[in-house]
C-alpha cells in the first residue's frame, strides 16, 4: 500500500494521474456533446428535455456523472499541484527566450487554460445542473407532437404554480399523438444564451479547451507509453482535429447559434 501511495504521489504518478482522468474526461466530451446537439433539433426543446431527464435519472448515468464530477475535480487538483511543482522545480525562466522553440504556447500555459476551464465549469454548472435539480421555478412544457406528422408539435409552456408536474412519456392512441411533460431546461438554454457576455465567456472557453485538449490529448498517450510511432500520426489527428478544433467548435456553435438565429 505504502508503494501504491508513494507511486501516485510521485511527479511522473501526478502525470500519469492527469492522465487518465484527461482522457477519460475526453470520453465524456464526446457523449456530453452529442446529448447537446439535441438543441439544434427544431422541436422546441422536446428531445433535449427529454434527454437532459434520461441523463439526471437513469441510475447508471447518474453514478457514471458523480464519477465524472470527482474525476474532473481530480483533474483540476492534480493539475495544480503539478503546475506548483513545476515552478518551484524550476523558478527561473530560461535564459533564452525563443517562443516556440522552447515548448509550445498552450503546453507552457497549460495552467492558465485550465484555470479558465475551471471557472467556465463551475459557471456552467451552477447555472444548468443546479438550477435543474434545485430551482423549483423552473418550469415545465408539454409536448404534443403528431405520430403521422412528427415535426408537428404543439408546445404547451406549464408554469411551476402551487404543484410540481412530473415528467411523462407516454402515446395516446386516441388522439394519435406523443405526449411528453418534461422541466424545460432548453428553455433555460435558450434564456441564457440570449445574454451577450455569457456566450463570449462560452465561446472564449471553448477556444481555451481547444488549446488544452491539442496539447493534453498527445501528452496523455506519451505519459501512459501509447505513442507507439505507428499510432502517433492518428494520436496527433484526433488531439489537433477531433478534439482541438471540432469538439470546442461544435459547443461554441450552440450559444451562438441561439444567440443570432433563435
Amino acid at each position: 500500500m505504502g508503494n501504491f501511495s508513494k507511486t501516485f504521489s510521485s511527479s511522473l504518478g501526478k502525470k500519469l494521474i492527469m492522465s487518465l482522468t484527461g482522457l477519460f474526461i475526453c470520453l465524456f466530451l464526446v457523449v456530453h456533446l452529442i446529448g447537446n446537439l439535441q438543441l439544434f433539433k427544431d422541436d422546441s426543446g422536446q428531445a433535449f428535455n427529454s434527454y437532459a431527464y434520461f441523463m439526471t435519472h437513469f441510475t447508471p448515468i447518474k453514478v457514471i456523472s458523480y464519477i465524472n464530477y470527482a474525476i474532473i475535480l481530480g483533474h483540476a487538483i492534480y493539475a495544480l499541484i503539478l503546475t506548483i511543482s513545476n515552478r518551484k522545480a524550476r523558478p527561473i525562466g530560461y535564459a533564452v527566450y525563443n517562443g516556440s522553440a522552447n515548448s509550445p504556447w498552450n503546453s507552457r500555459n497549460m495552467g492558465i487554460l485550465g484555470t479558465i476551464i475551471l471557472i467556465f465549469l463551475i459557471i456552467h454548472m451552477k447555472d444548468f445542473l443546479w438550477e435543474y435539480h434545485n430551482n423549483t421555478s423552473l418550469p415545465y412544457a408539454r409536448y404534443e407532437a403528431s405520430l403521422a406528422d412528427p415535426q408537428n408539435v404543439k408546445v404547451t409552456p406549464l408554469a411551476v404554480t402551487d404543484k410540481e408536474y412530473s415528467h411523462v412519456d407516454y402515446v395516446d392512441p386516441q388522439s394519435q399523438t406523443h405526449i411528453t411533460v418534461a422541466k424545460d431546461l432548453y428553455k433555460l438554454v435558450r434564456d441564457s444564451f440570449k445574454i451577450w457576455w455569457y456566450v463570449a465567456l462560452y465561446v472564449v472557453s471553448m477556444v481555451a479547451i481547444g488549446f488544452h485538449l491539442i496539447h493534453g490529448f498527445r501528452s496523455a498517450f506519451q505519459t501512459v507509453g501509447w505513442d507507439h510511432k505507428k499510432l502517433v500520426p492518428i494520436i496527433r489527428f484526433l488531439g489537433v482535429w477531433i478534439f482541438g478544433i471540432i469538439i470546442p467548435a461544435a459547443f461554441a456553435a450552440i450559444p451562438l447559434y441561439f444567440f443570432f438565429c433563435k
